[in-house]
């Protein structure tokens, strides 16, 4: 074990809100800040280029890779559950898609206890937050450090044809899903910075790593949280095959993500203790709720073919994925500088309903002649072995806004 260090803030995870975390933290020159990420850096062409998302997606050097325990209402099938180890975290992996969540449930989360935490009181940090490059109102922010744009400003006829169908269908369009009405079709926004993915990584700590107050330690993998009683000193991490304590003078910040924090909690003796006791580890602290209650959305693709040779599979081709990614290394330009998800919809389930709980993304892939329909719900509870909601209705509105679109230019 090296020798003890001593330093103001540890702050475990530099995803996307640790990055963010030690970068306002070392604003201030009197303190000493260390990040601590197990991953590398997010400097590669396939992080920040928005058309190659799938390649760090599915990649172990940037991925964790976790997967559910399996899913009882899904045939037993374990279910992928994508998490960034790099730079940025899930930011620097996941499909740059902009979606701040729908006012109601942060007026809910107050409901139910968490004062302070309505959409009013949330709304002036959104809006600190962006830097909103194709919409100004109320609702958006244009100063911010995180980049929001239209990727290529729907220019493919499909994105159009998709909003127009759901108008068609009875569902109503929304200009800016983020801000006065979610609900309904729409162009989508990213976050992509004049053709460059806009990480936590790229927006927060591309300036932060040039203080000299700030420590960003990569391939540093923390085993537990060191406490003197029941306060948390420091950090243990290992290093290569190397173990180093790290002590925080004032805080530890564990921001290792949904599934990161919890593991790190427990492994330090706090969660429930019939986990910890079967686990064959100390209790520090009884803390029931760690390790439990994990929300995420479902995800459903659905695959058509085109009527008309207007998709990207003449894009397919060795020499022009070539040029697609010359003219991105080059100007940011072209097909490259876009996530392809260009346009959505948000739409409730049934009348009655408060607010919209399915998220669908309409998705041109280079995949022959095909286009995509991505269909989430937004508020599935995962409890890693059950899905407590069935899932025919997400079907059964997919395909009634396709029997809309497909006189557009699309066949099922």
């Amino acid at each position: 074990m090296q020798n003890q260090k001593d330093i103001d803030y540890i702050v475990v995870g530099a995803g996307s809100a640790g990055a963010i975390v030690a970068s306002r933290l070392s604003e201030d020159p009197n303190c000493e800040v260390l990040l601590v990420e197990y991953g590398g850096g997010d400097g590669s062409v396939f992080v920040r280029m928005p058309s190659a998302l799938g390649i760090p997606m599915n990649s172990k050097k940037y991925n964790w890779g976790f997967e559910t325990a399996p899913e009882p209402y899904l045939d037993n099938r374990r279910m992928n559950c994508p998490r960034g180890k790099v730079i940025g975290g899930t930011s620097s992996i996941n499909g740059m898609v902009y979606v701040r969540g729908n006012a109601a449930d942060f007026d809910q989360w107050e409901e139910q206890g968490a004062s302070g935490w309505n959409y009013q009181n949330c709304l002036p940090y959104f809006k600190k937050f962006e830097n909103h490059q194709c919409r100004q109102s109320a609702y958006t922010g244009n100063e911010g450090p995180v980049a929001i744009s239209d990727g290529n400003n729907m220019r493919n006829p499909l994105y159009r044809a998709f909003i127009d169908a759901g108008v068609e269908a009875g569902y109503g369009e929304t200009e800016v899903y983020n801000g006065y009405r979610q609900e309904g079709f729409g162009q989508k926004f990213m976050n992509v910075d004049r053709g460059i993915r806009a990480s936590t990584g790229y927006s927060y700590l591309k300036a932060a790593k040039k203080r000299s107050n700030l420590t960003i330690l990569k391939h540093a993998l923390v085993t537990r949280i060191v406490f003197e009683g029941k306060t948390a000193t420091g950090i243990e991490c290992k290093i290569g095959a190397k173990i180093q304590i790290y002590n925080a003078k004032k805080e530890v910040i564990l921001s290792a993500g949904a599934i990161g924090s919890p593991q790190l909690l427990q492994v330090s003796g706090i969660g429930p203790r019939k986990t910890l006791e079967a686990a064959g580890i100390d209790l520090r602290h009884e803390l029931p709720g760690v390790g439990e209650n994990l929300q995420d959305h479902l995800e459903f693709n659905f695959q058509y073919r085109c009527k008309q040779p207007i998709s990207l599979n003449s894009e397919l081709g060795l020499f022009k994925k070539g040029l697609i990614g010359v003219r991105w290394l080059l100007f940011k330009t072209g097909l490259g500088r876009t996530n392809h998800f260009e346009a959505c919809a948000f739409i409730r389930s049934r009348a009655g309903v408060k607010s919209p709980i399915f998220n669908i993304t309409f998705c041109l892939e280079p995949s022959p002649m095909m286009v995509r329909l991505r269909l989430k719900a937004m508020d599935f509870r995962f409890t890693w072995g059950t899905i407590s909601r069935p899932v025919e209705v997400m079907c059964e509105h997919a395909l009634g806004i396709w029997v809309s679109i497909q006189r557009y230019c699309l066949t099922i």
